[in-house]
């Protein structure tokens, strides 16, 4: 029996086995909510979009041909606001950025931004992640996947709906390089507790964490202090970073 109600029980709540189907009937790892539109966030989906927005129906990407260049690429799933992705676009000039997210005000407010710094190395979807993932990204393309605080759904019932499970780390695996990364973060320790699991179990991933502080890694540098972070931190909230690297 298990005495922590913050982490799973992995008889009854842990991962789907890697076997089970990568997307189910009506289940999403996300909802959609309404939200208010400033005009920055519209001029941003209606003037900038057209440039840097990216679709389903686009197809198989050619990224080199994308973004002019061959260069590393890295793919944000679940940017919010676009605070972290535009930072790290604007201090990585020789790295291409992609970035996913389904929340209007967020897109609107990271291609406003995008254009007013004049930031040629990101592109954007509002679509799905995992068909994104599945339909235009080729195989071997990705640098690094990064998926910092998604959705921890913390009810028990709701378990189905996290994104990280064994198929979706095999289909990232898939999609990066040979020894490109998967960097996740979260403030839930329950579900980092969970997402070390699911790595620990997958096939074809090295954890890059020090044997003393495995599974988890330091706070790397290279990943922007959102305010999100500086308010938890203040609070006494923790928050758990995993990288691990594709081993061919």
């Amino acid at each position: 029996m298990n005495d922590d109600p913050q982490r799973p029980d992995p008889t009854t709540t842990g991962p789907e086995g890697p076997d089970a189907p990568l997307h189910r009937r009506g289940i999403k790892s996300y909802v959609l909510r309404a939200g208010r539109m400033t005009g920055a966030q519209t001029r941003g989906l209606e003037e900038v979009w057209p440039r840097l927005g990216l679709t389903l129906a686009d197809g198989r990407q050619d990224l080199a041909a994308l973004f002019g260049r061959r260069a590393p690429v890295v793919l944000e799933i679940g940017f919010g606001m676009g605070a972290s992705l535009i930072e790290q676009a604007e201090t990585h000039p020789d790295t291409d950025f992609i970035g996913i997210e389904v929340h209007a005000p967020g897109v609107g407010k990271l291609l406003d931004e995008a254009d007013k710094r004049g930031l040629t190395n990101l592109r954007v979807y509002r679509e799905d992640a995992l068909a994104v993932l599945e339909q235009c990204l080729p195989e071997g393309s990705l640098a690094t996947l990064q998926l910092f605080f998604p959705d921890p759904w913390p009810k028990t019932k709701h378990h189905k709906r996290r994104i990280v499970q064994p198929a979706f780390v095999e289909l990232v695996r898939r999609r990066l390089i040979p020894g490109g990364t998967l960097h996740m973060a979260t403030d839930w320790e329950a579900y980092a507790e969970w997402m070390a699991e699911v790595m620990t179990e997958a096939p074809g991933y090295a954890n890059t964490a020090d044997a003393a502080m495995a599974p988890y890694v330091p706070r790397p540098e290279f990943r922007p202090l959102t305010k999100f972070e500086r308010r938890g931190e203040k609070l006494g909230h923790g928050v758990w970073d995993l990288i691990f690297r594709r081993l061919d």
